[in-house]
């Protein structure tokens, strides 16, 4: 695991999975907010190593993903970049990461799992959606004025009270519009950390796209 808060030693965590291609302020921001909102001294960013719900080449090569996510964290002693899912064969389920992550640090750790509102939406689609409610605190990150009575709606009332809401006035920024705009030739400064961009552009991610 790479980051300044890599060796710390807690009792909860929070980790925020995504595919991160790339990586953005928006990710950095909203994983900053849950940790000072619940007092964490740590948040682990998890590159997925294949992400379920996606075919496969549809997302750039790994280890090109984890160094951006290394290079956007390196400044904040609270986060750190996990490797967990990238050395695990097959797609990366949530609930196998949360199972071994929790066998790893030990039972008693409390882990928060970070997620955008929409994604939560469609928890069942994910495998054991149940136990990944079980196995964490699922916060789903959202903008203010979101209808949180959708929560209740699709996952019934005992899942909903599961789920943490938390209201983050994040950047309105996509790792699909960086990708977009690499590829027409427009500028991701500022929406990005600038190792990132640079990283993006010696590297030649996404102009063919």
């Amino acid at each position: 695991m790479i980051g300044c808060g890599a060796d710390v030693a807690v009792t909860s965590v929070a980790v925020m999975g995504g595919t991160f291609d790339p990586i953005h302020h928006g990710h950095l921001f909203a994983a900053e907010e849950v940790g000072a909102h619940f007092g964490l001294s740590q948040v682990i960013f998890m590159p997925c190593r294949r992400p379920p719900h996606k075919p496969a080449g549809a997302v750039s090569p790994a280890e090109h993903r984890y160094r951006m996510a290394a290079l956007a964290v390196a400044s904040n002693p609270r986060f750190a970049v996990s490797r967990l899912e990238l050395e695990r064969a097959g797609p990366s389920y949530t609930i196998e990461t949360l199972r071994e992550l929790r066998r790893q640090r030990g039972a008693a750790l409390e882990i928060f799992f970070i997620t955008g509102a929409d994604a939560v939406l469609e928890i069942m689609t994910w495998r054991e959606p149940d136990a990944v409610l079980d196995e964490c605190r699922l916060v789903a990150v959202h903008r203010p004025g979101y209808d949180l009575d959708k929560l209740a709606r699709v996952l019934g009332p005992e899942r909903a009270a599961k789920v943490e809401p938390l209201a983050v006035k994040t950047l309105d920024i996509s790792s699909t519009e960086l990708r977009q705009r690499v590829a027409q030739g427009q500028s991701i400064r500022y929406l990005t950390p600038e190792a990132v961009s640079d990283y993006i552009q010696e590297n030649g991610l996404y102009r063919g796209r």
